[in-house]
């Protein structure tokens, strides 16, 4: 099955590191950027049980339209088995996160290598939470 590739995005780096994908944003994550990571972000979290880290460490802006795309990652890898984990260590963002109420459903850690080494497989359970998700929904489902 072909999928559309979606068209670079400014706003957006994606890239491969430990088996484990990265969404690096950059700049000012506001509306218009919304627009152009969403497909990029969607094809990033389509996979089956996905490793992602979103790092908003060159991120100079942040507003509810970056916490719709937070949560959508959220919502798409949780539904997926996988894994998120975010990188924030930039203090407006961090105290929006926190009005928002949505540091325990993030956990942002401040260095990428830490979120990696929450993600990688072979550092921990990330692939065996998996499992626990999917055989717990078997279970609740039948």
């Amino acid at each position: 099955m072909l999928h559309d590739t979606p068209a670079p995005c400014r706003y957006l780096r994606t890239y491969r590191i430990h088996g484990c994908t990265v969404l690096e944003f950059h700049g000012e994550i506001d509306l218009a950027a919304a627009i152009e990571i969403t497909p990029q972000l969607d094809v990033s979290t389509a996979p089956p049980e996905p490793l992602v880290a979103i790092d908003l460490t060159p991120v100079t802006f942040l507003d509810c339209s970056g916490l719709n795309l937070l949560c959508r990652a959220h919502r798409r890898i949780t539904a997926r088995y996988g894994n998120l984990q975010l990188v924030c260590s930039h203090p407006p963002a961090l105290r929006l996160l926190r009005a928002a109420r949505l540091t325990d459903t993030f956990h942002p850690v401040s260095a990428l290598d830490e979120a990696l080494d929450r993600l990688h497989p072979q550092a921990g359970g990330a692939a065996a939470r998996g499992t626990a998700r999917r055989q717990q929904a078997r279970d609740n489902s039948g």
